[in-house]
């Protein structure tokens, strides 16, 4: 990825796009417009499992995944040469689904959700199984849970750093933990101080609200990855699907930044906390493009179909809750104050 800085072409595809454009938008509000996020923890989860011999040519790559990193192995496991096989469930689209096996992976699709853990427990059932069939000759990535998966955005934050100073306010999605907290240990560790805007929705358990159905894909759990470091956040913010997707053609129309409504969220979050603390340098991580929201986010039947025409009307600033089990939509803010998460639900049952 020094192609850039030597003056050479890119040596393939996810050489090319593994790092985001950086777009400054307003005063102190910057963008990171990845062209979908999840092709550099794939790219370096891979290159490290390959470096200590526990991926070798001949071994199936098996992972559970109903976006964006799906995309990312297949890219990468088309480049070097393994076969891929993706669990996923009935929410991952047609578009994606076809692009993943035009790029040779085999999608395998759990309808049955498990009864405790939605359809991300049966599709980790699903993926074991398959494990045990095939012995050693299938290795897992583990995006949730592999160190790998947030050691990965070690170059996103140099990036950050060269461009912008260490110091800076990050606003990002939490889904596997993996950019926001893998990003923000490495800019601390040039500029303690830097602060962290964890970006979830409601109906998902990572910071203590009940596990629903989510409308707002590609951020939330049903589980707790390993991977979200909870005392790194100093604040969490829970976003509505018809405010991100409000925010999300809002961000297009002002800024002509065409993003998933992960992004959407994230900006929102983030253009407010530029707008209350003009002395920061606030940098949003924007995961995707919007190419596969076309006929969804960015269609006005489509969202009146879904209930989410009139109900997405863009709000200029978040409620303050005592707690993040009890936020209720649209947009609330919780000062998380970097705790644990047992700290954090602890407070509520001393309320209580």
């Amino acid at each position: 990825m020094d192609a850039v800085r030597k003056g050479l072409p890119f040596v393939g595809y996810s050489d090319a796009y593994a790092l985001p454009s950086v777009i400054r938008c307003e005063t102190n509000l910057y963008l990171a417009q990845f062209a979908f996020m999840k092709l550099l923890p794939a790219k370096y989860i891979i290159e490290q499992a390959l470096a200590r011999g526990t991926l070798t040519h001949g071994m199936k790559v098996l992972e559970t995944s109903s976006g964006t990193f799906a995309l990312g192995l297949a890219v990468v496991c088309r480049e070097r040469g393994f076969q891929l096989e993706i669990f996923t469930d009935p929410v991952m689209d047609k578009g994606l689904e076809n692009r993943l096996s035009s790029l040779g992976a085999e999608v395998v699709i759990i309808t049955e959700k498990a009864k405790h853990g939605g359809y991300q427990r049966s599709r980790l059932d699903a993926l074991h199984a398959r494990m045990r069939q095939l012995g050693h000759c299938c290795f897992w990535p583990r995006q949730y849970e592999t160190p790998d998966n947030p050691a990965a955005y070690e170059l996103f934050a140099d990036q950050i750093s060269e461009m912008l100073d260490a110091d800076v306010t990050l606003v990002g999605s939490v889904g596997s933990g993996g950019s926001t907290c893998g990003t923000i240990e490495h800019l601390r560790q040039k500029a303690p101080g830097a602060r962290l805007i964890g970006v979830d929705t409601f109906n998902s358990v990572i910071f203590g609200q009940q596990d629903g159905e989510r409308k707002l894909r590609g951020l939330g759990n049903s589980l707790v990855p390993k991977n979200v470091k909870h005392e790194l956040y100093d604040e969490v913010h829970l976003v509505s699907a018809p405010l991100a997707f409000a925010a999300t053609r809002t961000l297009h129309e002002r800024h002509a930044v065409f993003a998933g409504p992960t992004s959407g969220a994230s900006y929102i979050v983030g253009r407010w906390r530029a707008q209350q603390f003009p002395e920061e340098t606030v940098v949003v991580i924007c995961p995707d493009e919007g190419h596969r929201y076309v006929e969804a986010v960015y269609d006005q039947k489509w969202l009146e179909q879904n209930g989410c025409l009139h109900e997405g009307v863009l709000t200029d600033a978040p409620a303050t809750e005592n707690h993040p089990s009890t936020a209720l939509p649209p947009w609330n803010r919780y000062h998380w104050n970097r705790r644990s998460r047992e700290a954090v639900l602890h407070v509520l049952e001393n309320a209580s």
